[in-house]
């Protein structure tokens, strides 16, 4: 087993990941990331080619300061007080460290209806991600429902690729959002981002207080159900393109004991957490976007490396993007007639053929998994957990090593 030594271990590669790099400068730091490229759900696909300047500062000043950087590894448990095993394409890697920083990001929510498992259904930032990795919507009919921002974002980035973007089903009220849009007016330049962002999706109809209740098709998706004021249309489409928020992974900060509190880790102003030596930023401490992972990476970063006058300057701007996310939250938030949409004989653990018949007898995931496997396949519970968290108020409480599955040969390698 090969083993890395450095002072700060940052795992994470995405904003709150660089933005923490960058502000440890001078220091022995390591990134550890499980994508062949940094950058993350949001720039991954642009490293070689990026557009964002925000990244392409962040990476050169990384390669500035001479940063280590381990891609394609992923960690998946942890060894003694300071360290952690990650696996790799060459086997496992023993990562000790002084300070960590966990920057592990978020997920895609998904939530079960009828036809959610066809072929062609797909994730939102899913089909985003998979359409900058060369997957072709040119002339494919598509359908983006869910909820928030990142649904006309999406929409939008389908278009430019060709894709005809049928419409936008946004689950909030009108009168939320334009509540919403009108609190930017202290912030001129998010006012200006939503009105170039809405120009460029012109002539896509945007239907709030609407939500999908079923996909339709035989073996893949030919048609959607959309329901308003319990009205039903039916568009055919060929791909659905869904989001329900995005879920932290707090993985990690949990097997180190890290304290969690309604789902996202707790920090301190320095984004400390309750285990010494051990920071987190970004979307496990609290879903807030790029502009509130680089803030919060920052001030981990420079706490970390030994600047806290330096860190504390940034205080102020951090509690102004949390008021920005608050009332976006607020204004996105799952309305309770989703909780009903699965049928009884819909799958909820994709993994394990759960249904949400079988499900319903429990009263916790504890429970539950015991009793039906819920959680317990491949993905361990990564896409059912977060569903029936919504669903049935359950948390999932039950981190254990190997976080993520690895090959039997890692293990081998390992005392875990």
């Amino acid at each position: 087993m090969n083993s890395v030594e450095t002072e700060i271990l940052i795992v994470g590669g995405g904003a709150a990941g660089l933005a923490a790099a960058v502000a440890t400068s001078n220091k022995n730091v390591t990134i550890v990331d499980d994508n062949p490229h940094l950058g993350g759900q949001i720039w991954r696909s642009e490293m070689g080619k990026i557009k964002s300047p925000e990244a392409r500062r962040l990476i050169d000043a990384i390669e500035t300061n001479n940063v280590s950087i381990l891609n394609n590894a992923q960690v998946f448990a942890k060894t003694g007080d300071n360290g952690l095993l990650a696996e790799t394409r060459d086997g496992v890697v023993a990562l000790n460290y002084k300070n960590l920083i966990i920057a592990t990001g978020a997920r895609e929510r998904f939530l079960p209806f009828p036809g959610w498992t066809l072929l062609g259904v797909f994730g939102a930032g899913g089909l985003q991600a998979l359409v900058k990795s060369g997957f072709l919507v040119k002339n494919k009919r598509i359908v983006v429902a869910g909820t928030g921002a990142l649904l006309l974002a999406v929409a939008e980035y389908l278009k430019a690729q060709g894709a005809d973007v049928l419409a936008i089903v946004e689950q909030a009220p009108a009168a939320k959002i334009n509540k919403f849009g009108l609190s930017l007016w202290r912030e001129p330049k998010k006012i200006a981002q939503a009105i170039s962002l809405r120009a460029k999706l012109i002539g896509i109809p945007y239907l709030t207080n609407n939500w999908v209740t079923s996909a339709i098709g035989d073996g893949k998706l030919e048609s959607v159900t959309v329901i308003r004021n319990g009205k039903t249309t039916t568009i055919d489409c060929d791909y659905l393109a869904c989001g329900f928020h995005l879920v932290p992974n707090i993985e990690l900060a949990s097997l180190l004991g890290c304290e969690i509190a309604s789902g996202f880790v707790s920090v301190d102003k320095f984004q400390r957490t309750s285990v010494e030596n051990v920071f987190c930023a970004g979307e496990p401490t609290g879903i807030g976007g790029v502009e509130s992972s680089l803030i919060e990476g920052k001030i981990a970063g420079l706490e970390a490396s030994g600047r806290t006058d330096e860190a504390r300057k940034h205080f102020s701007q951090r509690a102004k993007t949390a008021g920005f996310v608050r009332r976006l939250n607020e204004t996105f938030a799952l309305r309770n007639e989703l909780k009903h949409l699965a049928a009884l004989e819909t799958l909820v653990c994709r993994c394990e053929d759960v249904t949400f018949e079988s499900l319903k007898p429990y009263g916790s995931w504890r429970e539950a998994k015991l009793q039906t496997r819920c959680g317990m396949g491949p993905c361990q519970g990564r896409v059912c957990g977060a569903a029936t968290e919504f669903l049935f108020d359950w948390q999932v409480d039950s981190v254990r090593p190997p976080i993520f599955p690895v090959r039997m040969e890692s293990l081998a390698e390992t005392d875990i």
